[in-house]
């Protein structure tokens, strides 16, 4: 473990959780914790399956499995 206070061991987690905010939460307020749930859980699989990230041309999971 580094040390207290180093912003790059949480980048990619935080990164993750900006996108889904300004992508899933901030478009569309859920009104239920349940619609919320729900809308989360398939923009996880969308960021996963068909999200195509601008870095690398494609999905994420079609990377892993292409290797």
């Amino acid at each position: 473990m580094s040390r207290r206070g180093n912003c790059y061991d949480n980048a990619m987690a935080e990164n993750f959780f900006s996108i889904l905010k300004t992508e899933c939460i901030y478009r569309h307020k859920p009104t239920t914790f349940q619609e919320a749930n729900e809308r989360i859980d398939s923009f996880i699989h969308f960021y996963n399956h068909e999200r195509i990230q601008l870095k690398t041309g494609a999905a994420p999971l079609s990377l892993r499995h292409s290797a």
